[in-house]
């Protein structure tokens, strides 16, 4: 009997033994698998430090590439634009006037009455419409049929047009935001189509000529007064509310700037002469590259797999666009690693599912429990069964990928500031040198886009960094102002500021 229960004990110890021998086996495991998940992070983190050293660089690399993209065409990954538009609203305009923004699958017009001082708009009306898809492979014919019928519409619900008349006609801001080469203020020729339309009559020809003649074939006597694209409407917008207002920036789901410069410092167009001595510049920035931008291999990966590989290297740091998707590819890296994630899910597999307005709900919530973040991995992954510790991850993978973003952003505005001289060191002046003397003057940088005016985090991380960049005594002299419908109001104002003049200002040799 004795021997029987020794036997049972010793049994029992053997199992016993097992069992914790399972149990630490399974810990040591699931250490392994963090520890990867870890240096996962780790090496992101690394991959994306922007140092305030690395900061001033790529502040350097912006304005030098500026300096160069004005010097010749080709001469820099910016394209440094003329638009023509060599004086902005000055709040005096008085009148009613009107915009077309089209950039999309919708199409906006606006109804705009002004009263003559600075910020006093009587009235606003906006009507939005989409475009038909058959109507974005169509003969152009069609397309601006379409559009001028909908203007007509619009105009014959006003109440009072006794403005109006043979002498004063209805005079237009077309906001077309597609690749164009602007000719004049109210002339473009289209490059090419993007964001899904492919008129082919339209490519290498003269846009406003397209809708002028739909206008006229719809008996609507309205006349385009200035073609512009959403940055310049923004810096037309900023500088209406506010004259210091000196460049615009746009942070949404793309991203670009504009910026007033000295018509003399345009040195590709030699001899070129504008009344006021200045002209808005479209930068086109999303296309800015240097090799002090931080690259990670997901941005690598991304820019491979996109519809535009080596393009827009800029925008596909900083977008709205992209941010989402490098966060995607950065869980899906260390689910591939381990399983912290559950069950291997196909939907992390795919490219732009992850939208950044829902990377930013998770990177904001401030929940105890991270129900924000598990409620989101569930319902755009599959993934249902996070730990509070994995999502506690997911939103330091946010967190690092926006910070980065944000910061790139204010180098780049500090880029600008410094090539036209308003960052404190005299800047880039035309291969003159800068000056040292060189007193601050108030200077605002209007900004507009959902990733700043949304996201909480980003816009702190971008006041941090330019701050840090520009120093306290300079920073109290610049200040980011966000705006709203440059696209559109600032088309109007355009059109408004612009009605006056009836031969070009600016002329070319």
């Amino acid at each position: 009997m004795g021997k029987v229960v020794v036997g049972v004990a010793v049994g029992v110890a053997v199992a016993a033994c097992a069992v914790a021998g399972v149990v630490v086996g399974r810990r040591v495991r699931s250490r392994r698998k963090w520890r990867r998940v870890v240096g996962v992070l780790s090496e992101l983190e690394e991959s994306c430090e922007t140092t305030i050293g690395r900061l001033r660089q790529v502040v350097d690399a912006m304005a030098v590439e500026m300096h160069a993209g004005l010097a010749s065409e080709g001469g820099s990954k910016l394209k440094m634009l003329l638009t023509f538009v060599d004086h902005l609203p000055t709040g005096s305009e008085i009148g009613t006037y009107y915009a077309l923004d089209l950039g999309g699958t919708n199409f906006r017009v606006l109804r705009l009455q002004l009263g003559g001082e600075r910020s006093l708009i009587l009235s606003k009306d906006v009507e939005s419409q989409p475009v038909p898809q058959h109507l974005m492979t169509s003969p152009s014919e069609d397309l601006f049929d379409y559009i001028a019928s909908t203007l007509k519409q619009f105009t014959e619900k006003e109440e009072n047009v006794s403005e109006f008349s043979a002498l004063r006609r209805r005079e237009l801001g077309f906001t077309f935001s597609f690749p164009v080469k602007q000719m004049s203020i109210r002339s473009g020729i289209l490059i090419k189509w993007t964001k899904g339309y492919h008129v082919e009559d339209m490519v290498g020809r003269e846009v406003v000529e397209r809708l002028q003649a739909g206008l006229t074939r719809n008996g609507l006597d309205m006349q385009v007064a200035v073609l512009v694209n959403d940055t310049v409407g923004t810096l037309a917008l900023g500088h209406y509310h506010d004259a210091d207002t000196v460049a615009a920036v746009i942070i949404g789901t793309g991203t670009n700037a504009c910026y007033l410069e000295r018509a003399d410092a345009i040195i590709k167009c030699q001899g070129l002469v504008t009344a006021s001595g200045v002209m808005a510049v479209n930068m086109e920035w999303g296309n800015f590259w240097s090799s002090h931008l931080p690259r990670t291999t997901y941005d690598i990966d991304l820019d491979a797999e996109s519809p535009n590989p080596y393009d827009q290297g800029f925008e596909k740091m900083i977008s709205g666009m992209y941010l989402g998707d490098i966060v995607r590819r950065v869980i899906l890296r260390m689910a591939q690693e381990s399983d912290i994630f559950g069950p291997p899910s196909s939907r992390l597999s795919t490219p732009f599912i992850l939208k950044t307005p829902l990377m930013a709900k998770m990177h904001d919530d401030d929940s105890p429990d991270l129900k924000e973040v598990a409620d989101i991995l569930k319902e755009t992954f599959g993934i249902s069964e996070a730990p509070l510790k994995v999502r506690k991850l997911v939103v330091r993978i946010c967190d690092v990928v926006t910070r980065r973003a944000a910061r790139l952003a204010a180098a780049g505005i500090v880029g600008i500031l410094k090539k036209i001289g308003r960052d404190g060191t005299g800047g880039i002046t035309s291969g003159r040198g800068g000056r040292s003397d060189i007193k601050m003057r108030r200077t605002v940088v209007a900004i507009e886009g959902g990733l700043y005016t949304s996201y909480t985090m980003f816009r702190e991380y971008l006041h941090e960094a330019f701050n840090e960049l520009l120093g306290e005594e300079v920073a109290q002299h610049v200040i980011l102002k966000a705006t709203e419908d440059g696209s559109g109001i600032g088309a109007a104002l355009l059109a408004a500021s612009y009605s006056s003049y009836t031969v070009d200002r600016v002329h070319q040799p």
